[in-house]
Parts: C-alpha cells; sequence; structure tokens
C-alpha cells in the first residue's frame, strides 16, 4: 500500500496565512517585537466663537384688515347706479352706490313745502296775536304744527340718506355682489371694504415672555407668497388675558403694508426680536452628545486630541452656545469626531 503524501495543497495554504499573520503581527521583519505603528487621522479643528445671537420669538397668524365691513343696504331699493369698480381703492365719503330714490326725494320736496306754509302761517298768526287779533291757542296749536312738520321733514331726510351709501373709511373695495337694477334688502351684501395699510396680524405667544412684550416694539413678518422679503411692523396691543388652556396670549401686531401686497387672510410668520447678545458658541458637528452630557475633542499641544465635557446653552441654525467647558484659544474637531476617540494623536488642518 502506497504512503499517503505529506503536503498537500491545504497545507500549504495554511502555512502561507500562518506566515502572513505573523509578519502583520510581529513587526513585518523592521519591527522586531513591537506593534504595527496605525496611520494618524486627520481632522478640522476650528475655535469657539463668539457669535451674535438674536432671541427671538416666533408665531403664526393670519392677516387682517385693520378695519373691515361688509357694505350693505339699510332698505329694500333696487339699485339705480353703481360709482366703483372690483378692486377699487376708495377715500372715506366716496360715494358708492345710489338706489333708487325717487319717492324719498319727492316726500322730501312736500315736506319742505309743508313746513315753508306752516312757517308762513305761524308768522301772521304772530302778527295777528301781537295786535290781539288772534287768540294764544291757536299760535300754539300753529307752533305745534310747524314742530311736527320739521320733524317729519327730518325723517324723510334721513330715509333719503339711505338711498346712498358712501365709503366709511379708506380702503379698497372687493367684488361687487349686485348689477343696476338689482333688489337689495338690509342685510344683502354689496360688496367689501377693507382698509389695507396697516394690515393688522394677530398671533400667539407663550406667557414667559409676557414681561418681554411691549406696544411699539418691532417685529418682521414674512409670507410664503413672497419668498425672502420682511414686513416691518410693530405691537399695537396685547390681550387682556392669557389663555388658561394654552398658557399664551394674544398679541397683534400692524404691519407696514403701503405696496397693499398683503391681503386679509393670507398666513404670516412673525418675529419678534427680545434682544442681541454675543455669546460664545461652537460648530454644532463639533458637540458629541453621550446619554445627557455633551462632549468636544479640544488638541492639545502634543497633538493628541482630549475629550471634554462641556454645558452647552442655546442653539441657532449651526451653532451651539457652551456655557462652560472650553475657551476661545483651545483647538476643537469641528469635523472627523467620527474617527477620532480620547487620547489618540491626529493630523490638524485649519477650517
Amino acid at each position: 500500500m502506497a504512503k499517503k503524501a505529506l503536503i498537500t495543497p491545504l497545507s500549504i495554504v495554511a502555512a502561507l496565512l500562518a506566515a502572513m499573520v505573523a509578519w502583520l503581527y510581529l513587526g513585518g521583519g523592521n519591527n522586531s517585537g513591537g506593534q504595527r505603528e496605525m496611520p494618524k487621522p486627520t481632522v478640522v479643528v476650528g475655535h469657539a466663537e463668539y457669535v451674535e445671537f438674536r432671541d427671538v420669538i416666533q408665531g403664526l397668524g393670519t392677516a387682517k384688515a385693520s378695519e373691515s365691513v361688509n357694505v350693505m343696504a339699510r332698505v329694500t331699493q333696487t339699485v339705480r347706479e353703481i360709482h366703483f369698480d372690483d378692486g377699487q381703492d376708495v377715500s372715506q365719503g366716496d360715494l358708492l352706490i345710489s338706489l333708487n330714490s325717487r319717492e324719498e326725494r319727492a316726500r322730501v320736496q312736500e315736506l319742505e313745502f309743508r313746513l315753508a306754509e306752516n312757517t308762513r302761517q305761524l308768522n301772521r298768526l304772530r302778527e295777528l296775536a301781537r295786535e290781539n287779533a288772534a287768540s294764544r291757542s291757536m299760535l300754539d296749536e300753529q307752533e305745534v304744527l310747524v314742530q311736527q312738520t320739521e320733524a317729519e321733514l327730518e325723517v324723510a331726510r334721513s330715509r333719503l340718506a339711505e338711498m346712498t351709501i358712501y365709503a366709511p373709511f379708506d380702503g379698497r373695495v372687493g367684488l361687487r355682489q349686485v348689477s343696476i337694477g338689482s333688489l337689495v334688502r338690509p342685510g344683502d351684501v354689496i360688496t367689501t371694504l377693507d382698509a389695507l395699510d396697516p394690515i393688522y396680524v394677530d398671533f400667539s405667544v407663550p406667557e414667559i415672555y409676557l414681561p418681554s412684550l411691549l406696544p411699539g416694539q418691532r417685529v418682521g413678518a414674512k409670507s410664503a407668497a413672497y419668498e425672502g422679503r420682511v414686513f416691518d411692523g410693530e405691537i399695537v396691543s396685547l390681550a387682556s388675558r392669557v389663555d388658561p388652556i394654552t398658557r399664551s396670549i394674544q398679541v397683534r401686531a400692524a404691519i407696514v403694508n403701503d405696496s397693499r401686497e398683503l391681503r386679509p387672510g393670507m398666513l404670516l410668520r412673525v418675529e419678534l426680536e427680545r434682544n442681541v447678545e454675543q455669546l460664545l458658541m461652537v460648530p454644532e458637528s463639533a458637540v458629541v452628545p453621550i446619554r445627557t452630557e455633551h462632549f468636544v475633542y479640544v488638541v492639545n499641544e502634543e497633538g493628541r486630541v482630549v475629550m471634554t465635557e462641556i454645558e452647552i446653552g442655546r442653539r441657532q441654525p449651526g451653532w451651539v452656545e457652551v456655557v462652560s467647558g472650553v475657551s476661545e484659544a483651545e483647538d476643537i474637531v469641528v469635523e472627523g469626531t467620527v474617527r477620532v476617540r480620547d487620547g489618540l494623536p491626529v493630523n490638524t488642518r485649519e477650517r
């Protein structure tokens, strides 16, 4: 029986693998008995900086006209004339609608004639009374008749005035809902009238900010319809009560709208600037959160990273306030924190 071969392909592979492992962990023939030196990772370093921090309160609100009415008739009558166009700017006192007033004008004219005649009769009776040719009762009766006619004339003139509708304030009319000859009744909306400059926005603010809210405080408003635009305004009033459910207070701001670009009903994002401070901050990418604690990697004079605990404060996009733990002079790893550990030597480059 022939002897089995002592050298097989499998044994050759095993020997090669053993030799490779020995070379890697025993120094590769150059470092006798020492560990192989790992390459230093390269990280980007920066510094804690004093950054301008704007303490801003934000809120959402719906724009509303500073003055707004539905223009309606007070009597039942047909429309005789329309004196405005859709979307037209009007001034206080401008005539908007004339209703059919033929009957009312005739009634006023009739009472004016009657008052003139009754007044003439009263004056004649007074002259006769001075000559004792007319009794006192006749004179009193005529005076009552004149007063009664004056009252009836005042009612008729008021009725005639209701046949014309004027703009109660400066603003912009909406779409008209009637035509010439339309029969309108009390409560029928003829059009709308809105005062657009300034335009109001009501928004809610948490009660904790109540001490910092004052009428006259500047605000800025933004709308999705005008990307990048900020409309300036100021607080005009605060609600007298805090909502017991949401624990917030309603704030009303007047927004400058001389271009008439903002319209009632638009959604506005309001920003209220409380104060501006200079805070010591680090880039957000430098902060390593571990459970409830926060750390940064500081590069010491030996070129090694030191894991340093910090206390953080307020935030703004891209930055975090450092209350304690680091100073402006220290180099902090701002990029590459996932490649380092405490005590590891690193190569650095400035941000």
